[in-house]
């Protein structure tokens, strides 16, 4: 049986999955860590802010996804 997922942000060339989570998230966490896993096994990682993160912290998170990108881009040479 084939799985297909939709992603918030995808990047083939790093093999990176961005998911922004907002409530809905709160009540579905073993499916979410289901999903990772499988998304994990086409190696592919996935990296998760909620919601909260992104509106009140932005710059935090920018600062962290170019650190991922700096680490995947490096693991890339």
């Amino acid at each position: 049986m084939k799985q297909f997922f939709v992603a918030d942000f995808y990047c083939h060339q790093l093999g990176l999955v961005i998911e922004i989570d907002g409530g809905i998230h709160e009540t579905q966490k073993d499916y979410d860590k289901l999903r990772t896993e499988i998304i994990n096994r086409l190696s592919i990682n996935v990296f998760r802010f909620s919601n909260r993160e992104v509106l009140n912290d932005i710059d935090v998170v920018v600062g962290k996804l170019k650190k991922i990108i700096d680490k995947l881009t490096l693991t890339l040479s």
